[in-house]
């Protein structure tokens, strides 16, 4: 729970650009959908890990303060990534949160490999939301990539 957070923290940092710097209207909609779906998934993790009296990483830490989790861009990508504008950021930004997505779906997949993983009813249910969720946005974003690429 602890890495995830530093991991949707990230996703929210790359809205945050996208909000200044995307080109297609459409990219405004999906930025939404997820700042909306990963600050909700903060919250609920910051309270599950609060409950257990465990420390819970604030949403807002500066991203260098995150560990590195399956899927998050270095910081020369972020720096990349806040350095160009229109088709060319609407590109490195899909590219990005595919991959940012795809790493969150593998963090589920090891979580699940372990014994006695998300028998809570509140973890289970969240990771299959993230597995839900995570793979609508790869395949509405992997068109959108592919649109934007002719």
């Amino acid at each position: 729970m602890q890495g995830m957070i530093g991991h949707h923290a990230q996703a929210v940092e790359m809205v945050e650009l996208l909000k200044t710097r995307a080109a297609h209207p459409e990219m405004q909609a999906l930025g939404k959908r997820i700042e909306l779906s990963q600050e909700d998934e903060i919250k609920m993790m910051q309270a599950w890990l609060t409950a257990r009296g465990q420390m819970a990483p604030e949403q807002h830490a500066h991203h260098g303060e995150h560990m590195m989790m399956p899927g998050m861009l270095m910081p020369e990508q972020m720096q990349q990534l806040a350095a160009v504008n229109g088709p060319e950021f609407d590109k490195l930004f899909l590219q990005g949160m595919i991959a940012h997505h795809q790493g969150a779906l593998t963090m589920v997949e090891e979580l699940m490999k372990k014994p006695g993983a998300a028998q809570e009813s509140e973890v289970f249910g969240f990771v299959s939301d993230v597995v839900a969720d995570q793979t609508a946005e790869i395949d509405r974003m992997s068109g959108m990539l592919q649109e934007y690429s002719k």
